[in-house]
């Protein structure tokens, strides 16, 4: 199948260089590719679509009536990132969420950036996720981020940028990893011929450093991963983690606090927990501090975590450094914290909150992208261009009632990556998410989470709405080259046998209603759980 007539015109192309040649790092993938014949290439794909039925790789889509779960859809042509622009990338993210760890630190803490006039207090405390019940609270090491999504985007001039932090409770990549076992049986020996960088090894990573969290003393930790239950729409990959890192799956009715610690009922009786990876949202993590009527946290488990007796992960209060007018102070406090210029920038952004952006805003609704401050998966959005004017009426009227919570941005050409549009290849917009640990140093996988507005024309990557995802190759130094021996790792690892995801818990008399609503609602507002719309020009 050929890429004859693939059109690169209007944006950066991922692949391609303007001239329509192939990049360097994608030559041999090209060379495969165009080896195969139209209905070589279908197959692959449909065997591809077949082992993500077989994995039981889903996700859930609210209020539709034929059924919450579909498979997720996913297109064989990776996206390429070549070896100097990622060491760019992951020095720029390493910048960013060490400066921002030490944001939160000092918000619950000294305050010292508000009383040195770098951002205003009334940012901060006008912030939805920022929780006063967190201050003083010192977690292990005084790390509050321990995993982070850094979403990023490329514009038509071929700069990246920032385009948000989810800090939270960020999703996806547990579809990273098992794009990749696709790919690997799709294309195993352009694998070696790519120099690609494995991603297998971020389950590992991830179980080390929630270990490292461990209260003192405690040598063996036992780990869960804490879920909202089997209605949100990330439980796979709850499940998956848990499952990768050999660690129990939990809900919050299986947690119980007694005698100041937190344990876990089994089979065998009560088991101390020691570290909690917790899917849920700082809302319903405990009824007792947060919101009351949860049923989806542990009642008392915030007073064990503030007497060091458990781990949480992310801390909670972790979320006002992902609030997106936040955002906008990220390259000061980058400056502030580090003594260092941001070295990947923000999309620029107006903060609704001072008059004379608003205006600017209000005058140029329809060629500006709105956002709410504390909302994700794509809700609380407007997108200028491709809104109706009654859309751009109501948000006037939002952003002049309350204007904390609105920024805008500009209307990016993200960039594109071939897709398999039928018998031919069409250039779809991208967007990137790679993930960061944040324990006893910081891990950035080499790769994350490509997602692809698969419809034509499309402006969304949400995965409800017509989105999918891509593998994502970064590729390795060539031997000899000076660039490290961590860079220079190829994915070797062997193609693992699939199987399905775990089941939920069960067993329990409490509302099942109360708790799907509840499990809906968290995963609308955690930062990143569900799929999110994307703007793209």
């Amino acid at each position: 199948m050929k890429f004859d007539g693939y059109d690169t015109t209007g944006f950066y192309d991922e692949m391609f260089a303007a001239n329509a040649q192939p990049r360097p790092e994608a030559e041999p993938l090209v060379d495969r590719i165009e080896s195969l014949s139209v209905g070589d290439l279908h197959r692959r794909q449909q065997a591809a679509e077949k082992t993500l039925l077989q994995m039981g790789i889903t996700f859930n889509v609210y209020g539709e009536q034929e059924g919450t779960e579909r498979i997720w859809p996913f297109d064989l042509v990776p996206r390429i990132v070549e070896a100097d622009e990622w060491d760019w990338i992951e020095r720029g993210l390493r910048q960013r969420i060490t400066a921002l760890n030490l944001f939160i630190d000092d918000i619950y803490h000294d305050q010292r950036i508000i009383k040195d006039g770098v951002v205003p207090r009334d940012i901060i405390e006008s912030a939805t996720a920022f929780r006063p019940a967190c201050m003083g609270l010192s977690p292990p090491g005084n790390i509050w981020c321990h995993i982070t999504g850094t979403d990023l985007v490329r514009h038509s001039d071929g700069q990246i940028y920032v385009l948000e932090d989810n800090m939270r409770c960020p999703s996806g990549v547990s579809y990273v990893l098992e794009n990749r076992e696709i790919m690997k049986r799709t294309f195993p020996q352009v694998f070696a011929a790519s120099r690609v960088r494995p991603v297998a090894e971020y389950p590992s990573q991830m179980l080390a450093m929630l270990e490292s969290l461990a209260p003192k003393g405690v040598t063996n930790p036992t780990v869960v991963v804490l879920t909202p239950g089997v209605y949100n729409s990330a439980y796979f990959e709850h499940s998956f983690l848990a499952r990768q890192m050999g660690v129990e799956l939990v809900e919050g009715r299986d947690l119980v606090v007694s005698d100041g610690f937190v344990l876990m009922r089994t089979t065998k009786g009560y088991e101390r927990v020691d570290v909690i990876y917790r899917r849920v949202d700082d809302d319903f993590l405990d009824p007792k501090v947060f919101r009351a009527d949860s049923m989806l946290g542990v009642p008392g488990l915030f007073d064990v975590f503030k007497a060091g007796r458990v781990a949480l992960a992310n801390a909670p209060g972790t979320g006002v450094a992902d609030d997106k007018v936040i955002y906008c102070y990220v390259p000061r406090i980058v400056k502030y914290y580090l003594d260092q210029d941001i070295l990947i920038p923000n999309v620029p952004t107006w903060m609704c909150w001072e008059d004379e952006s608003r205006a600017h805003v209000l005058k140029n609704l329809d060629s500006l992208v709105v956002k709410a401050a504390n909302e994700s998966g794509g809700y609380g959005m407007l997108i200028g261009p491709h809104s109706t004017p009654e859309q751009r009426d109501k948000f006037a009227t939002l952003i002049t009632e309350n204007p904390r919570n609105y920024i805008a941005q500009p209307t990016l050409s993200l960039s594109r990556v071939p897709t398999i549009c039928g018998d031919r290849f069409e250039g779809r917009h991208v967007d990137l998410r790679p993930y960061i640990l944040y324990g006893k140093e910081i891990f950035v996988l080499p790769g994350g989470l490509t997602r692809v507005a698969l419809r034509k024309g499309s402006l969304v990557v949400n995965s409800s709405q017509g989105g999918g995802s891509k593998d994502t190759w970064v590729i390795a130094r060539s031997p000899g080259n000076n660039g490290g021996d961590r860079a220079s790792i190829v994915d070797t690892t062997p193609v693992p046998v699939a199987t399905s995801a775990l089941p939920g818990a069960g067993g329990h008399s409490q509302s099942q209603s109360q708790l799907q609503t509840q499990s809906q609602t968290q995963s609308q507002s955690s930062g990143g759980d569900s799929q999110r719309q994307q703007q793209s020009g």
